[in-house]
This record gives structure tokens, C-alpha cells and sequence, in this order.
């Protein structure tokens, strides 16, 4: 029987060395890769010398002001006529040259159509930081279905296009990612396989590393996306339970600082949370707040823009 064919897409905004050797690991894959699309974000941010002995690697450009979470990787979808398709973060790495191998053994699962990887911390990812990792993306893979919403709720919904792969051809079917999106583009297209029936696994043994070191702002930023995804879209979010997981998260964290004996981060911690949950609930409250001050709180003021081309850029 053919083996499905794969192609990697990668969206690209002032990618440096580290991205070059992204290709590179690309390359050394056990399971061989067709295509490695490229969508970047302003040409004069490309260097060619990137894709230096890189084979296979074709770069689609766009203006800023039209990068958009579903859209961009739906574009570069387009340009695809593999089996599968893998979508990966610039800042991803690639842990063992088994990635695209595992992504593909967990989609052969039955009634399986998207599939994660497991993320690590990078090693100079904050110890709290790296807790958080191990919270999110435990050593056990899983599958998730609809059978697990009562149970799991919103997280039944996971998925992370820092790695992840997908039917491509369900994914044409189903009209591909929401666009415009300002976030969770993963978890709205894994949301609505799962409520028709399939399932999206958890890869454990496909691993990449991937962390943030981000500040309490960064971190207000990014939570208040998430808020206002979520209140973008309460034909998915707003029809299972959200809550418990943070708290589930804040314990587990702290426990792990206690036996490590760093009970010292443990108020860093705290504060960080803080600056997530009030993001978060901000976010889900964005339309009450005047349009200066959503674009000071947003993560990707570009998206704002995408909503309304035509707006000017110093208003940005």
C-alpha cells in the first residue's frame, strides 16, 4: 500500500539562523517530506541563504497587514496536493528525526484526522515555564472524541498548529481553518471534526521543542486573544465547560516548585497567572471596549487590520 505523501507548512515573519536549521532537521526525517511551503510575512525580512542545500522548499510572500492566523495557512494549504498536510511554527524544532513519522502513524489511527505533537521546553525555557510544558503535553499520548466533553470539556478541543498534521483531504471538505482568525484556528478546526465524529490524537512520541519566556504583558497579550477567539466563536466555546483547568494547572505547577525547592518562584508564578486570567477575561469582554484599547491589549494587531483592510496604518 502507498504511504501517504506529506508536505510541511511553515509561516515565516523575520526568520534568523535558527530557521535555517529547522529546514535542515526537516530534511533529516525518517519519513520522507515532498514540500516545504513558506509563507513569510514582508519580503524584505527573507534572506535567501535560509534555504541554502534546503531541497524541495518553495516561499510564498504576503504584506503584514494581510497575516492571519487561518487564512495565511490556508493559502499555503492551497498551494498543497499531499495526503497530509503538517503545519509547524518558525520556532519549533524538530526533537528527533521521528516527528513526521510519528504525525503520520497517529492519523493512521481509525476515525483519526488531525494529530499534535508533544511540545518540550527549550533549555533556556524558566523552570515554571517548563512545568507548564509537562502540564499540557504529558508523556501518554491519547485520542480525543466526543465522547470526552463531559469530562474534559474545552480541552477535549486541543490542538496546537505549533505541530500538528491533518487529513488533507478532510480539511478541503470541511472548508479548511476559520478565517479571519485572531487565534485558536487549531482548536476551531479540531472542535468541528470532533463533532463530526473523528477523533484528534495526541502524539506524545512526535516531539518538537518549543517555549516562551514571555513577560506579565506578553502574557495579558496572548490570553486576551485567546478571550476574544473564544468569544468570537460561542457556536463552539460556548457550549461546553471552560473552567477548572487553570486552577488544575496552578496546583500542579506549585507542587512541582515545592519538591524542587525553588518555593521562591512560586509569587512570579502567581503574578504571571494573574496577568493570563485577566487577559483572558478582558478579551471575552472586547466588544464593550473602545477600539484604541483593543489594539493596545492584542498580540497581533495585524489581525485588526486584516478585519479592516482599508485602515490606516498609523492608527495601528
Amino acid at each position: 500500500m502507498k504511504q501517504p505523501s506529506v508536505d510541511v507548512i511553515i509561516p515565516a515573519y523575520q526568520p534568523d539562523q535558527s530557521f535555517h536549521k529547522l529546514l535542515q532537521l526537516l530534511k533529516k526525517q525518517t519519513y520522507p517530506i515532498g514540500h516545504i511551503l513558506i509563507v513569510n510575512t514582508e519580503e524584505q525580512y527573507w534572506k535567501e541563504e535560509l534555504l541554502q542545500g534546503i531541497e524541495g522548499a518553495e516561499v510564498f510572500h504576503i504584506e503584514k497587514k494581510h497575516f492571519d492566523h487561518g487564512a495565511t495557512r490556508d493559502m499555503a494549504a492551497g498551494f498543497s496536493d499531499a495526503d497530509i498536510l503538517v503545519f509547524l511554527t518558525q520556532d519549533a524544532l524538530p526533537y528527533d528525526q521521528y516527528l513526521i513519522e510519528k504525525l503520520v502513524e497517529a492519523l493512521d489511527q481509525p476515525m483519526v484526522k488531525a494529530a499534535y505533537a508533544r511540545q518540550l521546553p527549550k533549555p533556556d525555557c524558566r523552570i515554571a515555564e517548563g512545568c507548564v510544558r509537562s502540564f499540557n503535553y504529558p508523556e501518554e499520548s491519547a485520542v480525543h472524541t466526543i465522547d470526552d466533553l463531559k469530562d474534559l470539556g474545552v480541552k477535549t478541543y486541543f490542538c496546537s498548529n505549533v505541530c500538528a498534521a491533518y487529513d488533507h483531504r478532510l480539511y478541503t471538505e470541511m472548508g479548511g481553518f476559520t478565517r479571519p482568525c485572531i487565534f485558536n484556528e487549531d482548536m476551531l478546526y479540531a472542535a468541528r471534526i470532533i463533532l463530526l465524529g473523528y477523533g484528534v490524537a495526541y502524539a506524545a512520541d512526535a516531539k518538537v521543542l518549543h517555549s516562551h519566556n514571555y513577560s506579565n504583558l506578553q502574557q495579558f497579550k496572548r490570553n486576551f486573544d485567546n478571550g476574544v477567539s473564544q468569544a468570537m466563536h460561542p457556536e463552539i466555546f460556548g457550549r461546553v465547560r471552560s473552567g477548572g483547568e487553570g486552577l488544575r494547572l496552578v496546583r500542579y505547577v506549585t507542587r512541582y516548585l515545592v519538591r524542587l525547592g525553588r518555593a521562591y518562584l512560586i509569587p512570579g508564578f502567581y503574578i504571571q497567572c494573574a496577568f493570563r486570567m485577566a487577559g483572558f477575561s478582558v478579551g471575552k469582554h472586547y466588544r464593550r471596549l473602545p477600539s484604541w484599547m483593543v489594539r493596545a491589549f492584542t498580540m497581533n494587531r495585524a489581525f485588526w487590520t486584516y478585519q479592516n483592510p482599508d485602515a490606516e496604518e498609523e492608527d495601528l
